[in-house]
């Protein structure tokens, strides 16, 4: 199985209100904590510095590494606008 890791952050302006950015796609796990480091003093993101488990941490604010498998559909069923 291939993988790519999918880099974002994540910062929670307020209940309705907040910014996700996609800071990139990379080869590894450690090459998405790499870029971590070299980001978490930067402006912006030196508020939200932290890697965040969802399964662990109760802040949401900060950077989020998703694992996807490469030639998959990771949505396949279809969606409802309310």
């Amino acid at each position: 199985m291939k993988s790519a890791f999918l880099l974002q952050h994540l910062h929670v302006i307020a209940e309705d209100n907040e910014c996700v950015k996609v800071i990139g796609l990379y080869a590894s796990k450690e090459d998405a904590l790499g870029a971590i480091e070299r980001l978490a003093s930067q402006p912006g993101f030196s508020g939200c510095p932290k890697l965040i488990d969802p399964l662990e941490d109760d802040e949401e604010s900060g950077f989020y590494i998703d694992e996807y498998e490469i030639g998959k559909d990771h949505w396949s069923e279809g969606y409802v606008t309310v």
